[in-house]
């Protein structure tokens, strides 16, 4: 059977996560349920990144395995028109057997957004977190230096039984766009759940004066959830690239 890859953007809005579950809409099942109307038969996907609830996409990576013969471009065009504006498909190929669009991936990046202006878009309300503390990204960028190489994340990760909170950063900078919005950019290997977004919690808490940015350190050696400041918000999170 044929492997195809798709690679999908996403807003998150409307979506309880990418993982299909039980009763609430998801990315999977939405785009499940169309490539299995246009195979003629059940299709299962992998996915690179599972996003959590609200959480958007600019670049996720699907792949999957069918009997049926489908044109890569006439699969794109079907499911960017009947699935869009809030799926679309960005590309589509046959790829080799052993393609696998987890394991396969060497690196995935995301980006948060925030905006401390005061006078936040009410356009980008969906996609940009929006906070009351004027922050420094200077002392943000700092904290973010000390994520980056091997760690265990247990303090930033919502634990999961049997799983390890272990974790390689590539690397993570906050600096401001030109519209003035913060911007977090951070790549890794892989995440584990609310990695990203406890990041950027106790990155604006350092922006706001309420952690020091020498306290990070100490932070992930603890080891402990309790130690970090929860999770920002997912509708600033946006999975970025995911690189082969």
């Amino acid at each position: 059977m044929p492997t195809y890859r798709i690679d999908i953007a996403y807003d998150g809005s409307g979506f309880r996560g990418y993982a299909r579950n039980a009763g609430v809409r998801s990315v999977q099942e939405t785009l499940e349920d169309f490539l299995s109307r246009m195979a003629g038969e059940p299709v299962d996907t992998v996915v690179a990144g599972r996003t959590d609830a609200g959480v958007h996409a600019r670049q996720n990576v699907v792949s999957f395995s069918t009997g049926a013969t489908l044109d890569p471009e006439r699969l794109r065009r079907a499911i960017t028109s009947t699935l869009g504006p809030e799926i679309v498909v960005r590309s589509a190929s046959v790829v080799p057997d052993d393609f696998h669009a987890r394991f396969s991936a060497g690196a995935r990046a995301y980006r948060y957004f925030v905006d401390d202006s005061g006078t936040p878009d009410p356009l980008r309300r969906g996609s940009v977190w929006a906070v009351r503390w004027p922050l420094d990204v200077e002392r943000m960028d700092a904290a973010a230096a000390a994520f980056v190489g091997d760690h265990d994340f247990a303090s930033l990760c919502r634990r999961q039984e049997g799983r390890s909170t272990e974790r390689t950063v590539l690397a993570a900078t906050w600096e401001r766009a030109e519209d003035g919005v913060a911007v977090y950019r951070v790549a890794a290997t892989a995440f584990c759940h609310q990695m990203v977004r406890s990041m950027v919690a106790l990155s604006v808490d350092v922006g706001r004066g309420a952690v020091e940015a020498d306290d990070v350190p100490a932070i992930l050696a603890a080891r402990d959830r309790n130690a970090a400041r929860g999770a920002a918000p997912p509708h600033g999170l946006v999975l970025w690239r995911v690189t082969y």
